[in-house]
């Protein structure tokens, strides 16, 4: 009985401490918080280098975020310039063409100053040419009474409308008296497919006192008329009327 109690115990030994004994592991006992520390700092290292490693894939890649905002920024700066600069372009061309229309009006307006003084020095010379040939006659008492000159008559511009001018002379020298009369000019107009004759002014002349002169030695008479539309104006005759009595008169062909 002893030996089966002893034999019964030493087996125990044999099973706990013997080679058939099960493993016993030591671990340190670590707190569960500095077990979750290491946990963070790893996570957060793990991360970073993701992200580095991203970035760099990025770059190399050509696809760098920094580098892309910076090309955008100078672009947008250079879009700015260049709008700047085509706005300040605009301005000056604004402004040239402003003074290439003025400049232009002007030119127009000399011109038109240049054509009228033209004109008018061409009728000066017409007139001084008369007068140079008419003051010797004047001067040694030519033959008395009124007389027409240098009779002209051009289209005014626009249809039906005419102008005239006329150098009236009153011979008698030095002792001609002063002369009132009245001009009248006779139309001969093809008028509607007939020939009429037109005296101008008419009875129904609302202004009639415009062709009314009072000349001592010389008077230019001008001025205008109209005639029925489509009406053509074959000749035009005129006359200078004193008390009812033609006194003289010269006619033109157009």
């Amino acid at each position: 009985m002893a030996i089966s109690v002893a034999a019964a115990k030493l087996k125990r030994l044999r099973q706990r401490f013997g080679i058939s004994a099960p493993r016993v592991a030591v671990r340190t006992h670590v707190p569960w918080y500095w077990r979750a520390s290491a946990t963070v700092v790893i996570l957060s290292v793990s991360l970073a280098l993701a992200a580095w490693v991203y970035d760099a894939g990025r770059r190399f890649a050509g696809f760098d975020s920094n580098e892309s905002s910076r090309e955008i920024q100078l672009l947008r700066n250079y879009v700015m310039e260049l709008d700047a600069e085509l706005t300040k372009l605009r301005g000056v061309a604004g402004s040239g063409e402003s003074r290439l229309q003025i400049e232009q009006a002007a030119l127009r307006q000399l011109s038109s100053q240049v054509k009228s003084l033209e004109l008018e020095n061409a009728a000066l010379k017409q007139d001084l040419a008369f007068f140079e040939g008419l003051m010797p006659s004047v001067d040694l008492g030519g033959e008395p009474g009124l007389r027409i000159s240098d009779l002209r008559v051009d289209n005014a511009g626009r249809s039906g409308e005419f102008r005239y001018r006329m150098l009236v002379v009153n011979g008698g020298g030095r002792l001609a008296k002063e002369v009132r009369g009245s001009l009248v000019l006779v139309l001969d107009v093809r008028l509607a497919g007939k020939d009429v004759m037109i005296t101008i002014p008419s009875e129904s002349d609302p202004n009639p006192q415009r062709f009314r002169f009072e000349i001592k030695h010389f008077f230019r008479l001008e001025g205008g008329f109209s005639v029925p539309e489509g009406g053509v104006v074959k000749r035009v005759e005129a006359r200078l009327v004193q008390e009812g009595v033609v006194r003289a008169r010269q006619s033109i062909a157009l």
